[in-house]
């Protein structure tokens, strides 16, 4: 299938793109003049915005309905009130309508259509058994890199345990791919009999990957095939005399046999399935997924509440084309409690996706699949409630804030700002987004101050304000600035400045305070205060601690993002002026060596065979970085002793 550019959409794919641009009293005229064919349709505004992209068989018939009244659904008149023009594009298969529709929906989001923002990548667990010795390591991203994955785990804890495990128990190794190659002795993980050291040679291949394919087995979920070939290694290696062979196999049975004796079995089918349950209040949709693998529950997913006027079907036809989108495990079956009108089309995409495997949609009326639907349900109704609870609260919150700050208006949307460097140094300001009392992710902003170089707190902070206001689009309700009364009147001067007089804005900064005790002493409190505009006196709000919590949760969220980037730059500066001072050392060499042991100190470290190694490498070149690296350690080393004589 050819690749498509749908940034512009006036861009045909296997197809052509018409344009009617009449009056809105001509709209229903042109309608005639859409082929009979399948494809894409959006529906504009005034503004030439798109409002609503969908997909159809039969291009004409489908717009057609629009107008005669045979589309019922609630959203209907809204939109044809708003509607000034109707694009399409011609596609050669009901599949690719599909895929092209969903592209244009994440590419423009479009008012009308469902669509939701996948708030979390969860973990899975992978490995290659390609590779000579295989490890287990948890990723976001699944790629199809020929690695075998398993999960997804919505719970970091569980997914952690799990991989603590499979290295406790099987003694895979757990190092890295640069510390594995580059070790010359076994490590602590081997002292302590969880790692068999294939870094060493102290098992060979063959035996290791028994042991990963053990691993392998119950991870995935084949638990009675690999008790049953333990049992009969223990009892052979006990005939055989080697008694602590025996014992290790024994200690193995018994930890896997506890871990079955925790799983929650709701299912007597070994076939993985993913169940989407969804719960309706009024225009408000909660939609949850249940991970059912081996006939266990691994974990669950809930979506952002969806507020919507379509039919269940047409959320969950959405949800389930806009989540297999992305790079996630689909499973051979797939459960939901609606069917949807495009089935057999999403049936071909994934099973297409999937490397060739079927996959099933399935709407259930009995039986097992509708006990673990209506689990789905549950769970869909227990986070939409809970989540219900915590709106409320924080609403309250932010009443709280507004009145106790005196802001004009309720914040709903809060930004803040905080700036880290050390003596102006590796300078970097950061932007945080809280919408509603929660973080939004996709607000956050990372600066590299470029214009000044000096330690000017305030420069900085004006900086990083200019070129985030600069073009007066997304404007908070309030900006919190990590400062006192300086950093508050450097925010308002460059607001003045850019003519932004419909926000609020203050200032939190953590200052001591003095209390007189009963006995006369001075006791000294740290506490945040909070600085607003034309009032001298800081604000107090240890009798609200909701909403000091709130502010408190803000500023240090934007504390720890710009302390994360300096030490990003600051890192990746200090590797570049260490290797820049040797001779011979460009760009590329840099390269070779950071993508061969992983960081500097690691490359300090190193021995000249090691160094050797590296492609582009010479003899000569790793002299000079071996004898760079051992000359500045000496004078350090020394420079330290002459320090502590003279003390």
């Amino acid at each position: 299938m050819p690749p498509c550019d749908v940034s512009d959409p006036a861009v045909g794919w296997r197809g052509t793109m018409i344009s009617t641009k009449h009056e809105d009293n001509r709209l229903k005229e042109l309608v005639n003049n859409i082929p009979a064919k399948t494809g894409v349709y959006l529906m504009r505004d005034e503004q030439r915005r798109i409002m609503y992209v969908g997909k159809s068989k039969n291009l004409r018939v489908r717009v057609r309905s629009y107008f005669c009244g045979k589309d019922s659904r609630p959203m209907i008149p809204f939109l044809l009130s708003k509607l000034r023009d109707i694009d399409f594009i011609v596609t050669d298969t009901e599949k690719e309508a599909l895929i092209l529709e969903n592209t244009l929906i994440k590419k423009h989001r479009p008012r009308y259509n469902v669509t939701f923002r996948d708030d979390k990548t969860y973990f899975s667990i992978r490995i290659d058994l390609r590779e000579t010795f295989p490890r287990f390591h948890l990723v976001r991203r699944i790629k199809k890199d020929g690695a075998a994955y398993f999960g997804p785990y919505s719970s970091s804890a569980a997914v952690k345990e799990t991989l603590h495990f499979l290295n406790k128990i099987f003694s895979l190794r757990s190092c890295g791919d640069s510390e594995f190659r580059n070790r010359t002795r076994p490590c602590m993980e081997f002292e302590i009999k969880r790692c068999l050291a294939p870094c060493c040679n102290i098992v060979n291949e063959a035996e290791y990957k028994k042991i990963v394919r053990d691993a392998v087995l119950f991870i995935d979920g084949k638990s009675t095939k690999l008790l049953s070939e333990l049992k009969s290694r223990m009892h052979a290696a006990a005939e055989a005399m080697k008694f602590e062979d025996a014992a290790a196999i024994r200690d193995r049975i018994k930890a896997v046999e506890a871990t079955l004796e925790k799983q929650t079995v709701v299912s007597t089918s070994c076939i993985d399935r993913d169940v989407f349950g969804l719960f309706r209040d009024g225009k408000h949709v909660q939609v949850c997924l249940l991970y059912v693998r081996k006939g266990s529950i691994l974990g669950k997913k809930k979506f952002p509440v969806i507020t919507t006027d379509a039919g269940s079907s047409e959320v969950v036809s959405s949800i389930i084309k806009q989540y297999y989108d992305s790079d996630v495990l689909i499973p051979r079956e797939i459960i939901i409690p609606d069917r949807v009108e495009d089935r057999p089309i999403i049936e071909e995409w994934l099973t297409e996706k999937n490397r060739g495997q079927k996959v099933v949609i399935i709407v259930p009326h009995r039986g097992e699949r509708m006990y673990l639907l209506t689990i789905a349900k549950n769970n869909a109704e227990a986070v939409y409630q809970a989540e219900k609870i915590s709106s409320i609260k924080e609403d309250r919150t932010l009443r709280t804030v507004m009145q106790r700050l005196r802001l004009s208006k309720l914040p709903r949307r809060i930004e803040c700002f905080d700036i880290s460097n050390v003596a102006g140094r590796y300078a970097v300001g950061s932007m945080v987004t809280f919408i509603d009392g929660r973080p939004d992710t996709s607000g956050y902003r990372r600066f590299k101050i470029k214009t000044v170089d000096s330690p000017d707190d305030y420069a900085m902070m004006s900086e990083v304000f200019k070129r985030r206001y600069r073009d007066k689009k997304d404007i908070p309700d309030l900006i919190i600035v990590d400062g006192g009364k300086g950093q508050l009147g450097c925010a308002c001067s460059v607001l003045k400045e850019l003519d932004i007089t419909d926000t609020d804005v203050v200032g939190l900064a953590k200052e001591s305070r003095i209390f007189p005790d009963t006995r006369g002493s001075i006791v000294r409190k740290n506490e945040d205060r909070i600085y607003i505009p034309n009032r001298k006196n800081p604000i107090y709000l240890t009798q609200v601690p909701a909403a000091l919590y709130l502010l408190q949760r803000i500023r240090d969220e934007a504390h720890r993002l710009a302390v994360t980037y300096y030490r990003k730059i600051k890192e990746k500066k200090d590797l570049r002026s260490q290797l820049e001072e040797i001779s011979g050392i460009g760009g590329r060499r840099k390269e070779e060596l950071l993508r061969y042991f992983g960081d500097v100190n690691k490359i300090r470290k190193a021995s000249l065979e090691d160094l050797e190694a590296v492609s582009g490498i010479g003899q000569e070149t790793a002299r000079r970085i071996f004898e760079f690296f051992r000359t500045n350690d000496f004078q350090r080393l020394s420079g330290e002793d002459q320090s502590d004589s003279s003390v």
